[in-house]
């Protein structure tokens, strides 16, 4: 996809700050990070999220993702690691090419992540038995 900022940056038509690659996964800087080191891992192909991935692609994205978090954990020092996937605009994605974001983690920060809330009671119950419901349809 020509219009796709990704899909440019894996074919080489616009810049990126490569760190690894792989001949289908491409992992370079984010320009605007979280922290320094913030890296995206993208597959080369298109795909708009991770629910469009082929397997075998999922895997090896989060192979390249894992040497990443090792690399900036030995080299930046990170005290943790965030992986953080956006699919859909609900959920904040910006860019639909499927990315992961392996961001470098330190104690005085200051990120904050999820809010947390409590079930209704009886809620949690049926929401269990209606997603068991779903995956055994899958196969799961």
């Amino acid at each position: 996809m020509s219009t796709c900022i990704f899909c440019r940056i894996a074919s080489g038509q616009a810049p990126a700050v490569s760190l690894a690659e792989t001949p289908r996964v491409l992992a370079f800087l984010d320009i605007a990070p979280v922290n320094y080191g913030h890296t995206l891992v993208i597959p080369k192909e298109h795909h708009e999220s991770f629910l469009d991935l082929p397997d075998d692609l999922w895997l090896e994205m989060g192979q390249v993702a894992r040497r990443v978090a090792q690399a900036l954990r030995t080299t930046l020092f990170a005290r943790g690691i965030n992986l953080g996937m956006n699919n859909g605009d609900a959920a904040g994605q910006v860019v639909f090419h499927a990315h992961i974001h392996v961001i470098p983690r330190y104690l005085s920060d200051g990120l904050m992540l999820f809010p947390q809330h409590n079930y209704l009671a009886g809620d949690m119950e049926k929401v269990g038995e209606q997603l068991r419901r779903a995956l055994a349809g899958q196969g799961a």
